[in-house]
């Protein structure tokens, strides 16, 4: 079984030059980074062939359409441009910034059966958006994160915020699943990202933007083991220093039938598909899987012939068992 094509690819970019874009732009501010994304983005653009073109494929599928240069560039000029956000919210300069938090109603409502909460997000839009939001929250957010293909500018920005090592659970680790176990009975949040798995893990194909797509099951068999409530988000990036971020229910708990577990997995396998395609077909500049997401090479197995994900989630449950508001980042108020 080889390596998801993901994970094969480590971050590009000197550290030299991160470290010196870092510092120009914390030390002059953000339109100057803004500026620099503009010739960094075009040598990404016309240099790497397949972020290039797996752009292209994704912009094909999700407009209906073949895509244009200029929505290409603007697709991966919008990657950039979450990426620079992300040096001011780890930093938490938010000035200027704006969040729209949308149905934090849900997670209150998920957080008030003392079982903490699982929020399921993906690769679309940013991951980091949900931390600066966090501050308002009544309880913690720990992020389960895949980081062995992390390069020099992940290393580098993580560095902005010291609080960051405690609040990230990395996945692979001896002691990943009792920190997420302990962090859920503390009734805090732990953030997974479902639609990419590391290397050897169960995938399953399912429709995902007019094709069959692997998406991972592990996730999903998680959370059935971890019988916390589910919740979805989603941080979109609407604008020049302009975040949504949505939270929408999906489970007050996963629950799998030990007779037909496969098949009820490969359900909320599904349902998760088909939730991410509703937020990718309304903001299709903010996916962010720049490589050949409905390969189905030698990791995955056919559509029509896979094995059964039973096992996968007896080993999830061994290792567990071991209304919209407005946040004003810059007047640190909500409004309604």
């Amino acid at each position: 079984m080889r390596v998801p094509l993901w994970a094969q690819r480590r971050e590009r970019g000197s550290a030299v030059l991160i470290q010196l874009m870092i510092w120009l732009t914390l030390g002059l501010g953000w339109p100057v980074g803004q500026a620099l994304l503009y010739p960094i983005t075009g040598y990404f653009f016309l240099f790497s062939r397949g972020a290039r073109s797996a752009s292209s494929q994704f912009l094909g599928r999700v407009l209906g359409r073949p895509a244009t240069r200029s929505e290409v560039f603007r697709h991966l000029f919008t990657f950039s441009c979450v990426l620079l956000d992300r040096l001011f919210l780890l930093s938490n300069r938010l000035q200027r910034f704006r969040i729209v938090v949308n149905g934090l109603d849900n997670v209150q409502v998920a957080l008030a059966q003392a079982r903490g909460c699982v929020l399921l997000g993906s690769h679309l839009g940013s991951f980091e958006v949900l931390r600066a939001s966090a501050r308002q929250y009544p309880v913690p957010v720990k992020l389960l994160m895949y980081r062995a293909n992390n390069g020099a500018y992940s290393r580098l920005v993580e560095q902005l915020d010291p609080t960051l090592a405690d609040a990230i659970i990395e996945i692979g680790t001896p002691e990943a699943m009792l920190r997420v176990r302990e962090s859920l009975d503390r009734g805090e949040m732990v953030g997974i990202l479902a639609d990419r798995t590391p290397a050897g893990q169960k995938m399953l194909a399912v429709p995902f933007l007019g094709d069959p797509a692997p998406m991972p099951t592990g996730p999903l068999a998680l959370c059935a083991a971890l019988a916390a409530p589910v919740v979805l988000f989603y941080g979109v990036r609407t604008g020049a220093r302009r975040y949504d971020v949505h939270f929408e229910p999906f489970a007050n708990r996963i629950v799998l039938q030990r007779s037909r577990r496969a098949e009820e997995v490969a359900d909320w396998v599904r349902r998760y598909a088909g939730r991410l395609e509703a937020y990718c077909r309304t903001h299709p500049f903010n996916w962010f899987n720049f490589y050949d997401f409905w390969d189905h090479g030698p990791h995955t197995t056919p559509p029509t012939r896979f094995r059964t994900v039973a096992d996968v989630d007896d080993i999830a449950s061994a290792r567990a068992r071991h209304g919209g508001r407005i946040f004003d980042a810059a007047a640190g108020r909500r409004d309604r």
